[in-house]
């Protein structure tokens, strides 16, 4: 698969509709059983490139998860993120403002989940809560989020300039297969606890989420920063498609090993002569 494949088939270009609907499978595998096998070949790949990110310990990824309730933003990082060393993975989810976050700025608490060099971190929801849901449900004024596209743009490309280089990633499902999803959650006693009364909130303005994601997507989709739809009613294809996405983009970052500030040779000698 030529590097850059899924990217350029799942980048969201800026004034154009996307095209991509939830049930699609736009590139890649178109079974099941097909992406198990290649998410095998993507893990040993992934490990590669991931002990390489880390070892040099001068880069960053951050990946970036948003979609509509039950979208897979947890079965992703479990499924996805979680064919690389974990020692490596900085995993943050945004839920409800605290009192003490709602005393800064929305990106304060942004700045304060980022990885670190060497670290792929993954954002389960981010900064974009701020003109999603605080749009929709009115949280802030209308000039308030507003301003938050450019402030978003800003703050991205700032990231990209210290090294961290952005996956954002839209899990796109439909009405219909959220709703399988609810009925699913509120069918399986093991499945229980992720259900929230409040979901069937947010799906009553399942319209305005969407204008509020083109939105997102239109406004804060950049070369330093792109979007991904990923078509998400299929988990397999989200998992599969995520893992390419983050196998892409570390590949073309090409981290590489550091040189060994010590003579290999020689230490190798002390330690086959040590006791």
């Amino acid at each position: 698969m030529g590097m850059g494949r899924v990217r350029d088939a799942l980048r969201f270009r800026r004034g154009k509709k996307s095209g991509i609907e939830p049930g699609d499978q736009p590139v890649g595998p178109t079974s099941k059983s097909n992406a198990a096998k290649q998410l095998q070949a993507t893990a040993d790949q992934l490990d590669r490139l991931q002990e390489a990110l880390y070892a040099s310990a001068s880069q960053s990824v951050l990946l970036v998860l948003q979609g509509m309730d039950t979208s897979g933003k947890g079965g992703t990082i479990r499924h996805a993120c979680g064919l690389v060393n974990p020692q490596g993975l900085h995993i943050k989810s945004f839920k409800k403002p605290t009192r003490a976050e709602l005393k800064h700025d929305f990106l304060w608490r942004v700045r304060r989940g980022l990885p670190t060099p060497g670290m792929i971190g993954v954002f389960d929801r981010s900064h974009y809560e701020d003109v999603l849901i605080a749009r929709v449900d009115s949280l802030v004024k209308p000039d308030t989020w507003e301003k938050r596209y450019d402030q978003i743009n800003a703050f991205e490309q700032e990231l990209a300039d210290s090294g961290i280089t952005m996956v954002k990633c839209f899990l796109h499902i439909s009405r219909e297969e959220q709703r399988k999803r609810l009925i699913a959650r509120l069918e399986r006693p093991n499945k229980l606890w992720k259900y929230n009364p409040a979901d069937l909130d947010a799906r009553a303005k399942w319209d305005d989420y969407q204008d509020a994601y083109t939105d997102a997507l239109s406004r804060c989709d950049t070369d330093t920063a792109p979007w991904f739809v990923v078509p998400s009613d299929h988990k397999w294809y989200r998992n599969w498609a995520v893992s390419q996405l983050l196998l892409e983009t570390l590949e073309s970052m090409d981290p590489q090993f550091p040189e060994p500030p010590f003579d290999v040779e020689a230490e190798l000698e002390r330690v086959k002569e040590a006791e």
